[in-house]
């Protein structure tokens, strides 16, 4: 059979409203291919359906978005891969709930190579954005693929980091793949398409709903390896994407934060639950038991503290402030400084991007 008449049995079946993955793959697990169940009769399929769903499965008309999604096909880059396809990821097959479709656009191939994801807050800190980009250019030297979501925040620095080393990176929307979300990260997607893939298991022309964007994580986790938490509040998503890494076998791993921020605490929650605490990239890769590489220009870790030049006032303001936000007066008495002294070094220091301030006035550093 022609690809485009098995694809579009394939579509036929996973575009009727009311029968959703677990109903597609009981009929795949009756009947055979798409096309034997569409040939298997009302009665048959009511046998596994009840009456009322088979008699949606054999008049229901979708054709114009079987047509639809052909046409998006035809377009350069643009595929769709079914659970019959050879191309189809072999890490998805070992999850409970693979999709029955895969709607990719960019290097199909990538997904089947050794992967790693990335997840954290949307709101992240600039050290956590660092963090999440230095890893993710780790890993992806050394040739693994970095999964991410395509979110704002740790999400979009990982697909940064992702995308500067040969592995390249993924990103799994929430969304149809014909669609970006967030508009912001409009540039970034149409990056990863081109060096990467961005994959979605939903309809195109789906829009971004809250029931989506956590169904779509156990993708993240289920096409890697392991799952890496930067920053995460204790009711996050990613510890969502987290207990289903532990849920399908995959390793999960988490950097250490402050105790006074509550992007940490989601952090220290999974390493208290077992999560391996890690503080550079390499202790990923020790972990995995991946061949060793050559450490990039950047520092994997990013040294977690930055490189700042040392005897000067500079220095000694960012010395004294941690890695805790840090209210100036503070920063007064730890340096013997004059209040103008450390408002203008700060001033400087938030321009040249190695501080940043807060609200409520406080400041902490960037790197």
């Amino acid at each position: 059979m022609e690809y485009a008449d098995d694809l579009r049995y394939w579509l036929r079946l996973c575009l009727i409203p009311g029968i959703g993955p677990e109903r597609q793959r009981d009929l795949l697990s009756n009947f055979g291919l798409p096309e034997q169940i569409f040939s298997a009769g009302q009665f048959a399929l009511g046998q596994v359906l009840g009456e009322r769903l088979a008699k949606t499965l054999c008049a229901y008309d979708n054709s114009a978005r079987i047509e639809q999604a052909l046409a998006w096909v035809r377009e350069p880059g643009n595929a769709i891969l079914t659970l019959a396809d050879p191309a189809y990821p072999q890490a998805l097959l070992q999850i409970p709930d693979p999709p029955s479709l895969l709607y990719v656009k960019g290097r199909t191939a990538l997904l089947n190579q050794p992967a790693l994801a990335i997840v954290g807050a949307r709101n992240a800190t600039p050290q956590g954005e660092a963090n999440a980009e230095a890893f993710a250019r780790s890993f992806a030297e050394a040739g693994i693929t970095v999964i991410s979501g395509l979110a704002l925040g740790v999400d979009a620095a990982a697909h940064r980091g992702g995308l500067r080393g040969q592995g390249s990176t993924l990103a799994v929307v929430g969304t149809g793949a014909d669609r970006i979300y967030p508009a912001g990260n409009a540039d970034l997607a149409r990056q990863i398409a081109a060096a990467g893939a961005v994959i979605s298991e939903f309809p195109l022309g789906t829009a971004p709903t809250a029931y989506n964007f956590p169904r779509r994580n156990r993708l993240i986790s289920g096409l890697a390896r392991g799952v890496l938490v930067v920053e995460a509040a204790v009711d996050s998503g990613s510890l969502i994407t987290a207990r289903m890494a532990a849920e399908q076998g995959r390793e999960v791993f988490a950097i250490p934060g402050s105790i006074h921020s509550p992007l940490a605490r989601g952090c220290h929650k999974l390493i208290k639950q077992g999560a391996k605490l890690v503080e550079s990239a390499q202790d990923v890769l020790e972990e995995l038991a991946w061949q060793p590489v050559k450490a990039p220009e950047l520092d994997s870790s990013v040294e977690m503290a930055g490189n700042v030049l040392e005897n000067d006032e500079n220095a000694a303001i960012l010395r004294q402030m941690g890695f805790d936000p840090v209210d100036p007066d503070v920063l007064v008495t730890r340096t013997g400084l004059t209040s103008d002294a450390v408002f203008a070094i700060l001033t400087v220091l938030e321009l040249e991007g190695r501080v940043v301030c807060l609200p409520g006035g406080r400041f902490q550093r960037n790197n």
